[in-house]
């Protein structure tokens, strides 16, 4: 059953004592020794990684087996990826590798990465819903992408494959609670969250995003995010830091994800690079989610 749905009239005081659970974050254990914290998501999360991240001339196949051997559950591939889907949904099923999710990035051409994740056997589409600047008001960037988002769904039921919007850098949906009320808005239960723990640390925190989004969470990615860096070196620098190594409290967001039972895909969206770090990547994910 879907979270209830948030009132348009969210009077002022109930949003502001929201918004003043925001306190400075814990500081967070070293990576390696993070696994011993409480609030496991072993038995939980499915493992995942991002296909394009690993670097490597091998056939596709051997690279799924690689990516298995390494400790990944399952992969998440681009819209743009040139590898054939026949192709790839053969390497899945060889490498017992599943592919659950194609990321578009986008709210253009929705239907076509709905058939191509019918194609490779993946349940769901990432989507960014637009982007506010000084020529996309705000208001009109809401209801344009969700039009759009809107008129892809019959299709993307039909197919069963759940479109999720992630939270970016995109200027739009900056607060848990707004972004709950664009999902039900689309009242489908193929609309969904996926929901980016990093992206949010630059001006929130994600242990207070997850219970407000709840159930619409249906995919997560994590990356790590230091606001050390973001403070003296600029925004974008605050990713240069490893997972477990930055201003995350890990163990805050797994209770979270416990709390809403979360059982679903976690995916890493960090730098890649070949077999040893996709093995790295694997062993902080194991680290930083106790799994």
């Amino acid at each position: 059953m879907r979270n209830q749905r948030i009132p348009e009239g969210l009077d002022r005081r109930t949003f502001m004592k929201t918004a003043a659970a925001a306190t400075v974050a814990a500081s967070v254990a070293p990576w390696h020794v993070a696994s011993a914290a409480t609030a496991p998501l072993a038995g939980r999360a499915k493992k995942s990684v991002i296909y394009n991240m690993f670097q490597s001339n091998a056939p596709v196949v051997d690279k799924y087996k690689i990516l298995r051997e390494v400790g990944f559950e399952g992969l998440e591939i681009r819209f743009r990826d040139p590898e054939d889907p026949d192709e790839m949904r053969r390497a899945s099923e060889e490498a017992e590798l599943p592919i659950h999710s194609v990321m578009l990035g986008s709210v253009d051409n929705i239907d076509g990465a709905v058939d191509l994740a019918t194609a490779v056997g993946a349940t769901a589409v990432l989507l960014v819903a637009g982007r506010v600047n000084e020529n996309m008001p705000y208001k009109e960037n809401y209801e344009r992408t969700q039009g759009i988002i809107r008129d892809a769904l019959p299709y993307a039921e039909e197919k069963e494959v759940h479109l999720l919007v992630e939270n970016v850098w995109n200027n739009f949906l900056l607060s848990p609670l707004e972004m709950a009320r664009y999902v039900d808005e689309l009242d489908s239960p193929y609309a969904g969250a996926y929901f980016d723990v990093g992206n949010v640390v630059r001006f929130a925190y994600p242990e207070h995003w997850i219970p407000v989004l709840g159930e619409r969470i249906k995919r997560v990615h994590i990356k790590e995010y230091c606001r050390e860096k973001q403070n003296n070196e600029g925004l974008w620098k605050g990713f240069d830091v490893e997972l477990g190594e930055g201003s995350i409290d890990w163990e805050a967001v797994r209770r979270e994800f416990v709390a809403i039972d979360y059982n679903g895909w976690i995916t890493a969206e960090v730098p890649g690079g070949g077999k040893e770090r996709m093995q790295e990547i694997s062993d902080r994910m194991d680290s930083v989610l106790a799994l």
